[in-house]
């Protein structure tokens, strides 16, 4: 990494969220660095159990400059998700009217897109109740603008624990969609049931 690009990334970057749940921590939603961070998500999207994401034989550089695109745009924005201070997860959220997502199902005022990747276990392995409490907090960031009457979600069709993630938390399932890269499963999370879970 060259000296210029070392100085333009931040040291500590301000959360836009912050949420902190008993008994598992305070959780932390801090834009990406396309440039800092993409060794880290590199290594994530690359591993066999994020080939739902579409990037295992991606570049780091690669990597960066999907990132640094997705930093160019007002409608799409990408996050790591921190839980007390170790990075737990990739989250991205768009406007599905500004996505080819918005040519598969009728968008409706107040929509809210979001994808998620949970980065991996740590040394004590998978916990119970971890993907909850994560969502728990996830979930409040999405919401928190009034505006908001509806989170879509588009997993991969064929990654059934997604789908069925998304369930346990509320979603409503839609339909199946084709995507340009994918075969995804819509699903919606209206802000009545939201408001009556959390």
């Amino acid at each position: 990494m060259s000296d210029s690009v070392a100085e333009a990334a931040p040291r500590t970057r301000e959360a836009v969220h912050e949420h902190s749940v008993p008994g598992f921590g305070t959780v932390r939603v801090v834009p990406l660095d396309p440039a800092a961070d993409a060794e880290l998500v590199h290594r994530w999207v690359t591993e066999e159990r994020a080939r739902f994401w579409g990037m295992l034989d991606h570049t780091v550089e690669q990597v960066r400059e999907i990132y640094a695109y997705v930093d160019s745009l007002t409608t799409h924005h990408a996050y790591l998700v921190h839980r007390d201070s170790v990075p737990v997860a990739l989250f991205q959220t768009y406007d599905p009217a500004a996505d080819p997502v918005g040519e598969c199902y009728q968008v409706e005022p107040g929509d809210f897109g979001a994808h998620l990747l949970l980065g991996p276990a740590g040394q004590e392995g998978p916990q119970a109740g971890f993907t909850a409490a994560l969502l728990s907090a996830l979930l409040g960031f999405c919401f928190r603008e009034p505006g908001t009457r509806r989170l879509v979600v588009e997993p991969d069709a064929r990654n059934l624990k997604a789908v069925q993630r998304m369930q346990q938390v509320g979603f409503l399932l839609g339909p199946v969609v084709d995507k340009p890269e994918k075969r995804a499963r819509l699903a919606f999370l209206p802000r009545t049931v939201y408001e009556q879970m959390f």
